[in-house]
């Protein structure tokens, strides 16, 4: 466009004065405000078909006064089918940021024509008047700023809420009434726990056999006889029997009332000897492996203790 403007200055074009320029708001008011837009252009009527134009860059505006906000652009009009010619209306884009009168640079085009001359269009220049928002100084008053407003909440914006934290409590209700359903049921099912001499009474019974004599045997039958005593000792007794060594468990044994102390001797000794052959590879005779579930068989029967079965409704 600079590129145009110099050869439109260097040569000798003709100038031919074309009208008037144009201001059209794009806002439907009365006047013209600061900060509000404004068309600026001109109108060509009959344009002849196969001519060009060129347009000229707007001159400076005033800096921070009148801003430039869309650069030129053409728009066609209306069309003449006889002539072939074209109603054009180019314009540009501006806002005022200042109040007052401003006068809008003159504007200039270079048509050329299909036979190669170019002429020089002149519009004649506008004015504007820009106008602030007017303000009764008499009855203008300063207020402090407010602040934001808050509103009262209704039941209809709680519901949802309300509907949630409901659902949640019956869910929770829920789950809590299937549990306790679901174990009262394997409570029943599984029915009254057997006493504890029964339990250590089945035990000792799979441990009968000549089969458990054997070296290779042993340690898992005096491991499995002692092991079934010191649960039932514990359930029995009140002791933490299967957590102490031996010398602690007849520590805490001795002087029981239910033990006689002959009995209290065979089972120490039972005791001593699956100890040797647990962690000193000892190798008890037939005899005296034998004997060893007739101690742990005798220790349990000579301190059961007998409860009432309660009584089926």
């Amino acid at each position: 466009m600079k590129l145009l403007l110099s050869i439109l200055l260097s040569c000798m074009l003709d100038v031919i004065p074309s009208g008037s320029t144009f201001v059209q708001s794009p806002q439907k008011r009365d006047s013209l405000l600061i900060a509000d837009q404004v068309e600026y252009g001109f109108t060509l009527k009959d344009f002849p078909g196969g001519s060009t134009l060129a347009l000229e860059e707007l001159p400076a505006l005033p800096e921070d006064s009148l801003v430039l906000v869309r650069s030129w652009k053409i728009d066609t009009l209306k069309t003449n089918r006889k002539t072939s010619g074209l109603d054009l209306k180019a314009s540009v884009l501006l806002a005022p940021f200042e109040s007052g009168t401003f006068r809008l640079p003159v504007l200039r085009a270079l048509r050329t024509g299909a036979d190669g001359v170019s002429d020089t269009l002149v519009f004649e220049p506008s004015e504007i008047e820009v106008f602030t928002m007017p303000v009764d100084t008499a009855t203008f008053v300063i207020h402090d700023i407010k602040g934001q407003k808050g509103y009262p909440v209704t039941f209809r914006e709680v519901l949802p809420y309300i509907i949630i934290v409901l659902c949640l409590a019956a869910l929770i209700v829920l789950v809590v009434i299937l549990v306790k359903r679901r174990r009262a049921a394997r409570e029943n099912a599984a029915g009254p726990a057997e006493p504890a001499y029964i339990i250590a009474l089945r035990q000792l019974d799979g441990y009968k056999g000549e089969k458990w004599w054997a070296p290779e045997k042993q340690k898992q039958y005096y491991s499995g006889i002692t092991d079934t005593l010191k649960f039932y000792i514990e359930d029995r007794f009140g002791i933490d029997a299967p957590e102490m060594t031996t010398d602690e468990l007849f520590a805490a044994l001795k002087g029981r009332g239910e033990l006689s102390p002959e009995l209290y001797l065979t089972a120490r000794e039972l005791f001593e000897t699956a100890d040797y052959v647990k962690f000193a590879k000892h190798y008890a005779g037939e005899q005296e492996a034998s004997r060893a579930l007739g101690v742990a068989v005798s220790f349990v029967t000579s301190t059961l203790r007998l409860e009432e079965e309660p009584q089926k409704s």
